[in-house]
């Protein structure tokens, strides 16, 4: 581990000190893309962007717009409550959340709750399917997600409201503006969600009685020329949180549970004729407050601060090799009721090689080691590359170690901590094709994965919760992807996706599917426009999941909603009403916790 660590400081300090006397002055691109390695090093990956109309389309939530628009599964404890996802076969701290090119992955449980994520604070979102903790460390075994604020720096002014208002008292004001010019480039959010959440369990008749959330999220990203060649990039983040925790069919909630992010990331960029160097700090704040009664002052607290420093190079070696490195540091303490004060440093070190053979073949070999002050970290590798055969169609294929570390939940949750756990390590492989004629798209992926280690809480004799390295688990499945858009005249437009993956995901030792893991699962999407009206239908289909003590049946539920969108005089706005689940479906995604009925929502936005 020593002589790699050596070997990749040298490579990064040595070439940097070779390219460091050029300084040529750049023109620098109209838009600053915030995380370049995903779309510089993913060449074996599939990578899916979704489109900022079908993100404000799907204007509920963040697990609404993937449940619809990927393959991740999620599981929620009652609508608008903690949302788990599941990519792959995988667990919730599988999948890391990559925020401008940083894992935010909570310290505490190693997952991201995707109902604290607005997705109209972002210019872009990608799905990255496939292990990825060479460029993203700890959790990237399943996939990742990628929200990226990107900066135009070119004469613009922008404003965009959004009104919406549904059923439950739901309301949903946001606010987003946009400046730049040549030197400097900005964009300004807000975003506020309220709802009584009371929908009725059809079942029974009786209502989601303590439901009740209001979510505000604020952002704002900046970027200032210093030069032809340098850049600075702010980007800030916060959450603040507000939510009674949904109950079950036989048991009302009671409690409630009050959370704060705070994000903060400060980059220099220098571009080079050859290379391009970048500075990044980091301040990540997140913590909680539970509250077992909510009419009570009583309260279990946790809280964790994060400092990142990380230096990167990247550069053309030549016209054919292309080389990022990057050295990070990171810095953690914690405090709660329930862990105590702990402190952690984490070091880690990271070389990628490009290799573009030909216009028609390029593959990536990526190499990391991490340090950590609390456990020993595996040794992680990564091979990916594609292959064009013809125009229409490539072969994409990826084989990579990956891993996950223990939170500080794992380790020092009393009572149940355990602090001898080891980092989980994974073995995957994956064989992707894309095939593309015009206007349509089809994609298949099949894959295999090994975990070794995997983590698990599991009840003791005592009765007392507590993590340990299970048996292995292995993974396999199949991903397709179908999509379509067609120009039926010039006023009309046909668009259709749709996606499905079966996923097996067993333990080894009882060859018996994980819980909460579905063998099939379905989604669809058709959309069609006529000059200013668009209508939409959404389908997803859950197959049945396996539960502690039997099983959980699956559900379809469906979405249909229309727009039109018009001018008045430099105004654009679009009117919209959404029906949810429109057949009126009973469903739970996790037992005992029904989602919501039929319900209606319609929303307003205002472009100027």
């Amino acid at each position: 581990m020593k002589k790699t660590l050596l070997l990749l400081l040298l490579i990064n300090v040595g070439l940097n000190r070779t390219f460091a006397q050029e300084d040529p002055t750049i023109e620098l691109k109209e838009v600053v893309v915030s995380d370049m390695r995903l779309k510089r090093y993913s060449e074996g990956h599939k990578v899916t962007e979704l489109k900022d109309s079908t993100i404000r389309r799907q204007n509920k939530s963040f697990t609404s717009l993937l449940n619809f628009n990927s393959n991740i599964y999620f599981k929620e404890n009652g609508y608008g409550m903690v949302s788990s996802p599941a990519f792959r076969g995988t667990n919730a701290s599988h999948t890391a959340v990559i925020w401008n090119g940083i894992n935010i992955n909570s310290q505490l449980n190693g997952q991201t709750d995707f109902n604290t994520v607005d997705p109209l604070s972002y210019s872009s979102i990608g799905i990255r399917s496939g292990g990825g903790s060479v460029q993203y460390g700890s959790g990237a075994i399943g996939g990742s997600v990628h929200l990226n604020n990107d900066l135009r720096f070119d004469d613009h002014f922008e404003h965009r409201v959004l009104l919406g208002y549904g059923s439950y008292e739901t309301k949903t004001i946001n606010y987003t503006q946009s400046y730049g010019d040549s030197k400097w480039s900005s964009n300004f959010g807000v975003n506020f969600k309220k709802s009584d959440n009371d929908y009725t369990y059809l079942k029974t008749g009786d209502k989601n009685v303590n439901g009740e959330y209001g979510l505000l999220n604020f952002n704002f990203n900046a970027g200032y020329v210093l030069s032809g060649s340098q850049v600075l990039r702010l980007y800030h983040q916060s959450f603040i949180g507000d939510r009674n925790l949904s109950g079950t069919i036989v048991s009302e909630g009671r409690s409630k549970y009050k959370d704060n992010q705070y994000r903060t990331q400060l980059e220099w960029v220098r571009f080079g004729a050859k290379a391009t160097s970048k500075a990044k700090l980091a301040y990540l704040q997140e913590e909680y407050r539970y509250y077992e009664n909510k009419n009570s002052d009583s309260y279990s607290y946790g809280k964790v601060s994060t400092f990142l420093a990380r230096y990167a190079l990247d550069m053309a070696l030549s016209k054919r090799f292309r080389l990022h490195s990057f050295l990070e540091f990171d810095n953690y303490e914690g405090a709660g009721d329930s862990f105590g004060n702990p402190k952690r440093n984490d070091f880690s070190a990271t070389a990628l090689l490009k290799h573009q053979v030909s216009p028609k073949l390029a593959y990536n070999i990526s190499l990391r080691q991490d340090f950590s002050s609390d456990y020993s970290c595996p040794l992680v590798f990564s091979l990916d590359g594609k292959y064009a055969l013809t125009k229409e169609y490539d072969i994409q294929l990826s084989a990579s170690k990956n891993f996950r570390t223990p939170t500080f939940n794992d380790l020092y949750w009393e009572p149940g901590g355990n602090t001898d756990l080891l980092a989980e390590s994974s073995y995957q492989i994956d064989l992707g094709h894309r095939l593309r004629f015009g206007g349509l798209t089809f994609n298949l992926n099949g894959y295999y994965i090994a975990t070794e280690d995997m983590i698990k809480w599991l009840p003791g004799s005592d009765g007392i919760w507590s993590p340990i390295n299970i048996d292995d688990v292995q993974i396999y499945g199949v991903e397709a992807e179908l999509g379509l858009d067609y120009g039926i005249s010039e006023n009309q437009k046909i668009g259709f996706k749709s996606n499905y993956a079966y996923t097996v995901s067993e333990d080894k030792s009882t060859n018996e599917q994980l819980i909460y893991v579905p063998f099939h699962r379905a989604n669809a999407s058709l959309t069609y426009s006529l000059l200013n009206f668009n209508v939409f239908y959404q389908h997803l289909y859950n197959g049945p999941v396996s539960i502690i003590g039997g099983e959980l049946d699956g559900y379809d539920v469906a979405n249909i909603g229309i727009t039109y969108t018009g001018t008045l005089e430099k105004i654009q706005y679009t009117l919209g009403v959404n029906i949810n689940n429109l057949y009126d479906t009973y469903y739970e995604n996790i037992a005992l916790r029904p989602m919501p009925n039929r319900n209606i929502q319609s929303q307003l936005i205002i472009n100027f």
